[in-house]
């Protein structure tokens, strides 16, 4: 930091020293369609106190945006290509950024919360929130506190924590693709027995009788 004898305010004083309420909350909007964004980016933007100063289109550009454009609160939603928005959250994370999470997805699927909170969430809402309601969640979270969609915290209680082991997730994951046991299997190194017993365990988990219903049921339960 720069001295200075002169006992008035150095003009080196970072600029959050001399923040008030009047200064608008910097915003990222991370979500992989462009309509999505720009609605959620018109919306918010009619908030005085908030301003969209970054967008993303993949998980992938989030923490390099969050850094760049010192961003106080970060709207993700879980389901891009590529690098979702929990892997762009845990990059956050990584790296050590000062910045809340707020998850916005269409998809209220249970799992997907408690993944969310476990990886330093300290929100989660769905796409369809009232605007008000979605302002007044960013708004929270950055003053810490958590927001959750209450029907969904409903639902994730009800349906508890998922019961599959990371690599049950994994073969479901390839299984979702319509891939077969020794696809699967060449994608994961594993061999076909391998591949066979964890989808057999990962049916019987979700009461299911073929690979393809387990599979979904494991992703509408948000659990993959």
């Amino acid at each position: 930091m720069r001295e200075s004898a002169d006992p008035a305010p150095s003009p080196a004083t970072p600029p959050s020293a001399d923040r008030g309420p009047e200064v608008p909350l910097r915003l990222l909007l991370a979500d992989d369609q462009a309509l999505v964004r720009g609605a959620l980016a018109a919306l918010l933007d009619t908030e005085p106190d908030l301003t969209v100063v970054a967008q993303a289109a993949s998980g992938d550009e989030v923490a390099d945006a969050v850094e760049a454009h010192d961003v106080d609160v970060a709207l993700l939603d879980i389901e891009m290509p590529g690098v979702d928005g929990l892997e762009a959250l845990r990059r956050i994370r990584d790296r050590g950024l000062d910045c809340a999470v707020l998850m916005v997805t269409t998809f209220g699927r249970p799992g997907y919360l408690e993944r969310a909170l476990a990886a330093g969430a300290r929100g989660f809402v769905v796409k369809d929130t009232p605007a008000e309601q979605l302002a007044d969640a960013v708004r929270a979270v950055a003053r810490g506190e958590r927001v959750v969609d209450p029907s969904l915290a409903v639902d994730t209680l009800a349906a508890g924590p998922s019961p599959l082991t990371p690599r049950e997730v994994d073969v479901l994951r390839e299984a979702l693709t319509g891939a077969s046991v020794r696809a699967i299997a060449g994608r994961l190194h594993l061999s076909a027995g391998t591949v066979r017993n964890h989808l057999s365990a990962a049916i019987g988990k979700t009461a299911t009788s073929t690979r393809g219903e387990a599979a979904t049921v494991a992703r509408d339960r948000g659990w993959l």
